[in-house]
């Protein structure tokens, strides 16, 4: 096992306390919108969208190979507009506010997730300070629609299989939307538990919603669990997007002896099969494996700790200590973001030992290159992606990308692409 270097010093503010439960929860009217104007086909390339968090920019970088940057895109053109509508309106003031200082660590979360519309003429975005969901027009970087989010946070999305669908999580108001990605028209909702957070569209048609509770208040200690809320997965249809199935992981993990882990389900990813879905939870340097036919909790590896790291779980950012995690294509390897531990690894799946600790610093999502050779890292302490080749476990590239890098995801582009110009 390759030792971990000591964490990297880079003054970051630590999330406080924030808790808002007092506030009544607002369900507001989703805008107007206006279809995308038509558009002839046009050949398309591959490329990643980096959502550089606390800048509102998304960075282009190619999807494989070196992984140059081709260019940037502003996701918050109409800044402005949004917080002159903040800070007319108290309540969201007060969550606007509160998401600095809770989950954005003192700055305000401008881009959270990314997708492309099929033509590849736009960027659809989760913004969770300003709660909604923009489609950002790739050729003039106008906002195309806008749809404001029940509640007060946008968080994670997903794109079902074919691409005409988005869905994205209203972590206030414990709900899932499901939008039309091209007109931003919702199509359904459906409830959660507290916090929703991971969303995964499966190939059976159906979309899986994992929340994860309370993570922005200091109750950190395992006898405060009890204070993180309701936290599950729900399974909805992703046609009627009625609720089919909800997993009480507490339960599952009880039934396999480690009672000590979190159920705070985070990061996950499906085997290609879709027979075997691995996740992280709160406050554990590890995955769990869940075997989806039985419903049981079937392995557990525990991966290594940084010396360097507090076991001070207060200082770890919202409740995470491991948060990033895919698979390769083939499904013989994780790749693990090890976001406290300060190191990325690559991890058999047979063995579910882990490989060489890449340094990494505060490593903070995990995602597969467009040819499927390499696992790609959001390192948001450095400001860069990092590429690590799925075979060798070794680093390939890395990449300087805007502020606070989080979600990194495939997407594509006109072949003759380029940024908008700056407004």
């Amino acid at each position: 096992m390759t030792p971990v270097p000591p964490r990297p010093s880079r003054s970051r503010r630590r999330a406080g306390p924030a808790v808002l439960a007092a506030l009544a929860l607002a369900l507001p009217t989703p805008l107007a919108v206006a279809p995308a104007p038509a558009a002839a086909a046009v050949a398309l390339q591959e490329v990643m969208f980096v959502g550089n968090n606390w800048d509102g920019t998304a960075d282009v970088i190619r999807s494989r190979g070196d992984y140059a940057k081709l260019g940037r895109i502003d996701v918050i053109p109409d800044r402005d507009a949004r917080l002159r509508e903040i800070y007319l309106n108290p309540i969201k003031l007060a969550y606007f506010l509160g998401i600095r200082q809770g989950p954005g660590e003192g700055h305000d979360q401008f881009v959270d997730d990314m997708y492309t519309t099929p033509d590849g003429t736009a960027l659809v975005a989760s913004r969770p300070s300003f709660a909604d969901v923009v489609s950002i027009d790739l050729a003039t970087g106008a906002v195309r629609w806008r749809f404001p989010v029940s509640g007060y946070r946008a968080d994670h999305m997903a794109v079902s299989p074919d691409g005409t669908r988005v869905a994205v999580s209203a972590s206030t108001s414990n709900t899932v939307h499901v939008l039309d990605i091209r007109t931003g028209r919702q199509l359904g909702s459906f409830g959660t538990g507290d916090k929703p957070h991971e969303n995964i569209f499966t190939r059976d048609n159906r979309l899986w919603n994992m929340s994860i509770g309370e993570v922005n208040t200091d109750l950190d200690a395992p006898w405060l669990d009890w204070t993180k809320g309701d936290r599950r997965i729900t399974v909805a249809d992703a046609t009627t997007y009625q609720v089919v199935k909800v997993i009480d992981m507490r339960e599952r993990l009880d039934a396999a002896g480690r009672r000590d882990l979190s159920d705070a389900v985070r990061p996950a990813v499906f085997t290609p099969d879709g027979g075997t879905l691995y996740f992280q939870v709160s406050f554990f340097n590890g995955l769990v494996e869940y075997d989806v036919a039985t419903d049981r909790i079937t392995r557990v590896a525990t991966l290594p700790k940084n010396p360097a790291t507090s076991e001070d779980r207060t200082t770890w950012v919202n409740d995470s200590r491991h948060h990033g995690l895919s698979v390769s294509p083939d499904g013989s390897r994780l790749c693990v973001a090890g976001t406290m531990d300060d190191y990325a690894t690559v991890v058999d799946r047979a063995t579910l030992r882990e490989g060489t600790l890449v340094p990494a610093s505060k490593p903070y999502w995990a995602t597969v290159s467009g040819d499927g050779r390499d696992c790609v890292i959001s390192e948001s302490g450095a400001d860069q992606v990092t590429a690590i080749n799925f075979a060798t476990g070794q680093k390939v590239a890395s990449v300087p990308v805007g502020d606070h890098p989080q979600r990194v995801r495939v997407g594509h582009l006109p072949v003759d692409w380029t940024p908008p110009a700056a407004g």
